[in-house]
């Protein structure tokens, strides 16, 4: 079966979850109703399945073709289907109305984005980077920048990159050599080499418009000496047309184990002209607009790829016929019973499902909390979404990334040898999801980041309000008889994770190796107690349907999921907590010519 868009669940978590239309005055959401917002999501739909799903197995196999002219050639089908996503408006979904966007809030344009990764992941980083630059240029641009490249950048007529890696440095970007000389007309001269740049070149858009950063002669060195530069592959003339080729080029294409239909170039600068956006040395900082952005972009990456991995796994499970049930057959007209009756499969597809639909919570209530960041007038809920926002970020990247890569591997159990095979999908979901766990920041960095700057900033402001918010919820719900298993468990689980916050602020201080070896299991913990939560919250709603007299089964469904998610999944939160009290000692202690 292929790939079916989510519709149901998305709605559920806009409408029913969320309820999105609480904030109906608010910018992004004012400028679409509930029932907009429905008809966005179906239409988003029936244009990732009927246009880019079927496309995702012929950029597997085709891949992108670089030539001696330094083109590179998209798949066949993909500059097509670029085109109509284009003329649809989809990339300007969430654009600043003042650029020729929609204005619609993040957590709406998440809908889509997360259909288009699933339908077609390669593709869909396409426009996914370019909305990046449009970010960081909106951030940190000048006007002039902004009124010239935001346009296109939010239509999707011209491509954006980021070019950050070197073949010499990656995350510790103070290391990069790439150099930009100024020029006497306001311009600069940009030479060097990035590496691994997605959709650094294809024949797509018009224009590709590279967000590059670069060290300005006698600027400090290390981070503090780093500048960001708009480096367009066609200069654009008066009219703010493509106009002369700049001597930038993709000199040629990474061979990868995953996502063959996304150019990914070898980026060469030969004294290109390129323009400072914002202020010397303050390039990282606007990068990180971009990076933050696409860190989100990559948690949905995690969860996009085990829906579809997951989808084609149940789909194959109730077909294959293999064995008897044990409690005796089930197919008894038929040689075998299909594999999904066997416990073992249902146990692998269940993990799956209670995982993804929590995990789409958390993306969907992080960028909510995202958008009341920007429009919301009361300081408090301001302060708050932007302290979740900076608190969730490197686990919505981390944890989703890795249980997502876990679900596209059940998922090829589930196939079996088939699934080993090139004949079922499972082999190129799995192989696509791997990179998410690694670029923009491996999971590592990520649950480094966690522990060591975002749960002390503000004071533990951010931290702290997540606490009170599920001791909160906790309060409110704990004698409700139809939740309470699951409100017990999100409430020994908030200890675990408050207990670990504790131990880590006592010992990650004193040894800073302490914080690094106990970081990936606090992410883990971190992460399986925000799906608690999350479940909560979906039992709650379908509990309230229930009560009001709604029979559909769909609700029945969610408790089931939320009862297993707290009894099957979320005691794993003890083991973290266990294996991250053991500190750095052992971890540390074999010299390194003993590995």
């Amino acid at each position: 079966m292929p790939y079916q868009p989510p519709v149901r669940d998305h709605l559920f978590l806009l409408r029913d979850v969320l309820q999105i239309e609480r904030y109906g005055d608010l910018p992004g959401f004012s400028e679409a109703s509930m029932d907009v917002v429905a008809q966005i999501v179906e239409e988003a739909a029936r244009f990732t399945g009927e246009v880019l799903a079927p496309l995702n197995s012929v950029g597997d196999k085709q891949g992108c073709t670089w030539h001696a002219d330094h083109s590179v050639t998209t798949p066949d089908g993909f500059k097509a289907a670029y085109k109509a996503l284009v003329e649809g408006g989809w990339p300007a979904l969430g654009a600043d109305k003042a650029y020729g966007g929609q204005g619609l809030a993040h957590v709406v344009n998440l809908s889509f984005s997360e259909m288009s990764s699933s339908a077609n992941m390669a593709f869909s980083m396409y426009p996914g980077l370019t909305h990046g630059a449009y970010s960081a240029i909106h951030t940190g641009g000048s006007q002039d920048q902004k009124d010239l490249y935001l346009p296109k950048l939010a239509s999707g007529e011209w491509g954006g990159t980021m070019n950050l890696t070197e073949p010499h440095c990656g995350t510790d970007l103070g290391l990069l050599r790439t150099k930009a000389v100024p020029q006497a007309d306001g311009s600069y001269r940009i030479t060097g080499q990035k590496i691994w740049i997605s959709g650094g070149e294809h024949d797509m858009a018009d224009n590709i418009v590279h967000l590059v950063l670069a060290r300005i002669e006698g600027a400090p060195a290390g981070t503090r000496g780093i500048s960001l530069f708009i480096v367009p592959k066609f200069i654009p003339d008066a009219e703010g047309k493509p106009g002369e080729r700049n001597t930038v080029f993709c000199a040629g294409l990474e061979e990868k184990m995953g996502i063959h239909g996304n150019a990914t170039c070898v980026i060469q600068h030969e004294e290109s002209v390129g323009w400072l956006v914002g202020e010397e040395n303050q390039g990282l900082r606007l990068m990180f607009v971009m990076m933050n952005e696409a860190r989100i972009g990559v948690g949905l990456q995690g969860v996009a790829q085990a829906e579809a991995a997951y989808q084609a796994a149940a789909s194959f499970a109730k077909d294959r016929l293999q064995g008897r049930s044990l409690t005796g057959p089930k197919n008894p007209d038929g040689p075998a019973d299909p594999i999904i009756v066997h416990p073992d499969v249902r146990r692998m597809l269940m993990d799956s499902k209670a995982v993804i639909e929590a995990g789409r919570a958390f993306l969907f209530w992080t960028a909510l909390h995202g958008d009341l960041a920007h429009g919301s007038p009361d300081e408090a809920v301001r302060q708050k979404g932007s302290d979740y926002m900076a608190l969730m970020t490197p686990v919505v990247k981390g944890f989703l990334t890795d249980r997502g890569f876990k679900v596209c591997s059940d998922a090829m159990q589930v196939h079996g040898g088939s699934g080993f095979t090139e004949h079922f999908p499972a082999s190129q979901y799995m192989r696509d999801c791997r990179i998410a766990l690694i670029y923009e920041g491996t999971n590592g960095v990520q649950a480094l980041d966690l522990v060591g700057r975002k749960l002390a900033a503000e004071g533990g402001r951010g931290v702290m309000g997540f606490f009170a918010e599920i001791d909160a919820y906790v309060g409110a719900h704990e004698n409700d008889p139809a939740l309470a298993p699951i409100i017990e468990g999100l409430s020994h689980a908030k200890e675990e994770l408050q207990d670990a916050t504790m131990w880590l602020m006592a010992n990650g201080l004193a040894n800073p190796d302490h914080a690094g070896a106990a970081s990936t299991d606090y992410m883990h913990l971190f992460g399986l107690t925000a799906l608690a939560y999350m479940w909560a919250m979906m039992a709650k709603a379908a509990q309230d349907k229930i009560a009001a007299g709604d029979a559909d089964p769909y609700y029945a469904t969610r408790l089931t999921l939320a009862r297993y998610y707290v009894e099957r999944i979320l005691p794993e939160t003890g083991a973290h907590l266990a294996k991250l009290k053991t500190g750095a000692d052992t971890l540390m202690s074999l010299p390194a010519e003993a590995f």
